[in-house]
């Protein structure tokens, strides 16, 4: 038992290692299905909605562009953000 409570966490910590700045790397890719809903939703915003969906497009587009500067000073690119979409990191937030 104690031995694969060991294995567990020592799989654990190696993974982190090879996915330098994974929670960045999530956060960018969930934001930026937000930000496609928003502008999806508002496209069929009627009255009141309208006003809801402008702010949650600016808020969610500034919470972009803040984790894509933050991305940009570690030295991530948007190509390796696309690669880890493609390689199934985005179905574990």
């Amino acid at each position: 038992m104690v031995y694969e409570k060991y294995i567990k966490e020592n799989n654990y910590f190696s993974k982190k290692e090879t996915i330098p700045n994974e929670d960045l790397i999530k956060s960018i890719i969930k934001t930026r299905e937000d930000l496609e809903n928003a502008n999806k939703n508002f496209e069929f915003a009627e009255g009141e909605l309208i006003d809801y969906y402008l702010y949650q497009i600016k808020a969610t587009q500034s919470k972009y562009n803040y984790l894509i500067r933050k991305a940009k000073q570690t030295g991530l690119l948007v190509s390796m953000i696309d690669e880890m979409k493609i390689k199934g990191l985005d179905e574990a937030i």
